[in-house]
């Protein structure tokens, strides 16, 4: 893959960032701002750069996707945050509440410099769009790539009371046609929210003694207690640390199935549908849907259960599937092992992944065709 104007575009947001000096008459801002209200730069944009480190990593040294991901809802929430407390009024903190569905283009490895770009591209009233890169840095040979891109969606609240929804500044948009496509992905993205919401909330029940690469046999669960590291200071959990928990699960069942190195290939759409807080007990279920001759999908489910409000119960907190890839030695892509399907509800499923993988399998092709 040429990543050269990705790693270009990296260059410049250092080039600029570093130009920049804090003003003094407006804090959090710029002194080439003028106008806060209608999205300053500094405010509008942000870089966070860090090195891979051992712990980031699984044992063939590939660093895990949740970190990635992890990575991504930090420079996310960074940025929303700042953006939505550049005006006056009640001071606020932005909460993810949508992941649009996201490619890992490139494997991640330990000791490269992973840098992230995140920027707001559109604001409704209540919500504001982020968009990211991620850049890996082989700082030895100075070779860069593209690893990631992603898409999230952030409301602002309140921190006098964490269910008041406040208001997000205006942005001033390059034309009035980036405008219009970003009020088109807030539309499509608010829809398919109230979808993913209105399927319900089925449990995954333990099955016994299952039988090897049936879905039973690689099912995982992970129970965490919320604590205060995990949480925000309005004390519900960052949207970053379930997503690493959600890709811990996938990945588990992934080498479970396949019994290989595994690595996250993408993330469909991830939905946050209630806030977890602190001190609540979360379960991270992950099971198997389908399964093509490279690929796994994998639904991740999290629940929540309060250990001091006991009257609210347990609830599903978020949803998404994961795709992941088996690899060799040599990360090359291994075949994958056939999922063997038991039940009319385990076929509704596949058939339903099936459907997901063609749709963007397509969708692949076509932007490679519109690339050449």
């Amino acid at each position: 893959m040429d990543c050269t104007g990705a790693a270009d575009e990296v260059d410049k947001t250092v080039a600029a960032t570093e130009k920049r000096k804090p003003s003094q008459s407006q804090p959090g801002c710029m002194d080439d701002c003028k106008d806060v209200g209608a999205g300053c730069e500094l405010v509008k944009k942000l870089q966070l750069s860090r090195v891979m480190l051992p712990d980031d990593a699984n044992i063939m040294g590939n660093v895990h996707g949740g970190i990635i991901l992890k990575m991504i809802e930090e420079a996310g929430s960074i940025v929303g945050t700042r953006h939505c407390n550049a005006q006056n009024g009640d001071r606020c903190l932005a909460a993810l509440v949508r992941v649009e569905k996201t490619e890992f283009l490139s494997p991640v490895f330990i000791g490269e410099v992973v840098h992230v770009s995140a920027e707001i591209t559109y604001t409704s009233k209540h919500s504001l769009e982020v968009q990211v890169k991620v850049i890996a840095e082989n700082i030895l040979t100075g070779a860069k790539k593209l690893a990631n891109k992603a898409a999230l969606w952030y409301v602002p609240c309140s921190l006098q009371n964490v269910d008041k929804i406040t208001e997000v500044p205006p942005i001033e948009y390059a034309s009035a046609e980036k405008e219009e496509e970003g009020r088109k992905r807030y539309e499509a993205q608010k829809i398919d929210r109230m979808e993913t919401k209105a399927r319900g909330e089925e449990v995954m029940p333990p099955r016994p003694n299952p039988e090897r690469h049936t879905v039973g046999f690689s099912q995982s669960s992970l129970i965490h207690l919320v604590g205060p590291s995990d949480c925000t200071v309005v004390d519900f959990v960052y949207g970053g640390v379930a997503m690493k928990l959600m890709d811990e699960v996938a990945g588990i069942v992934a080498a479970r199935h396949c019994n290989t190195n595994i690595v996250t290939a993408s993330v469909d759409a991830i939905n946050f549908h209630r806030k977890i807080r602190k001190g609540c007990v979360v379960t991270v279920t992950g099971r198997l849907t389908f399964v093509s001759n490279r690929s796994m999908e994998i639904e991740v489910l999290v629940d929540a259960d309060s250990l001091m409000e006991k009257q609210i119960g347990k609830y599903r907190a978020v949803s998404a599937f994961f795709t992941f890839i088996s690899l060799d030695k040599e990360n090359k892509p291994l075949n994958v092992p056939p999922l063997k399907i038991e039940g009319d509800d385990e076929q509704k499923r596949f058939e339903e992944g099936k459907s997901r993988y063609l749709q963007n399998k397509a969708r692949r092709l076509a932007e490679k065709e519109r690339q050449q």
